[in-house]
């Protein structure tokens, strides 16, 4: 009885997870270069139940379920034209490379809204967080007369996308599993255009319903589980 209240609450949790996944996919339908994530779950430990006897039987009860990790899907999605000089889009597979001017840091973005931002007497490329953008030899991009950059915009990418680490704003950090970043010669990276968010509202809406309606089943499971625990228990008074 007690593993049904547990495994409900679990459910009740978990499902609360993944509404939330939605959520911020919806928050971000109309952020550049966003890429929509899914929640995957993972099944609990399961045991065999005994019989009367107290033997094991081919009966197998599980404990619930965990959400185990949210995958990014890095699919391509729509563009549209700015007519701003500062931003590019990458047509195809690949990443801008970004390093933190505080720390040194280096993060990928596919978010190609840049600015302009003064060190001292130099003018760089940004994004939207301050990182500097970096070239095909990853040094940062200066910016001169009539817009004029120091080098072509260095576009990375990865032998394994999965397992890419979201920090935040729209940038990834690699893992060991997804290797050293290389560059792609030649990349297509237009000019006056950003690429768009590659949320379909449409699913995320439908994945909202879904997730509700389970969150609302194990909720309910939790609630008749301790309506009959509390009976139960008045029983034995």
């Amino acid at each position: 009885m007690y593993t049904s209240f547990y495994t409900a609450a679990r459910g009740v949790i978990e499902q609360q997870e993944k509404l939330n996944v939605v959520g911020n996919n919806l928050a971000n339908v109309n952020n550049y270069g966003y890429k929509a994530k899914t929640a995957g779950f993972l099944d609990l430990m399961y045991y065999n139940l005994n019989n009367y006897t107290g033997e094991d039987t081919e009966l197998k009860a599980g404990t619930g379920v965990v959400v185990e990790k949210t995958d990014t899907d890095f699919s391509a999605s729509g563009y549209v034209t700015t007519d701003l000089a500062n931003d590019y889009a990458i047509v195809g597979d690949g990443f801008f490379m970004l390093r933190n001017p505080e720390n040194g840091e280096i993060t990928y973005t596919r978010n190609g809204r840049f600015s302009l931002s003064q060190f001292g007497n130099v003018m760089f490329l940004v994004n939207d967080n301050g990182h500097l953008v970096l070239d095909q030899n990853q040094n940062p991009i200066t910016v001169g007369a009539e817009n004029t950059l120091s080098g072509t915009i260095g576009v990375y990418n990865f032998n394994i996308l999965d397992g890419m680490q979201s920090v935040g704003d729209n940038e990834f950090q690699p893992t060991a599993k997804n290797g050293n970043p290389y560059l792609i010669p030649g990349a297509d990276v237009r000019n006056k255009m950003l690429e768009m968010s590659n949320v379909s509202t449409a699913d995320e809406i439908s994945r909202m319903i879904i997730t509700q309606r389970a969150y609302s089943f194990s909720l309910k499971m939790l609630q008749t589980s301790d309506e009959v625990v509390s009976t139960i228990n008045s029983l034995r008074q």
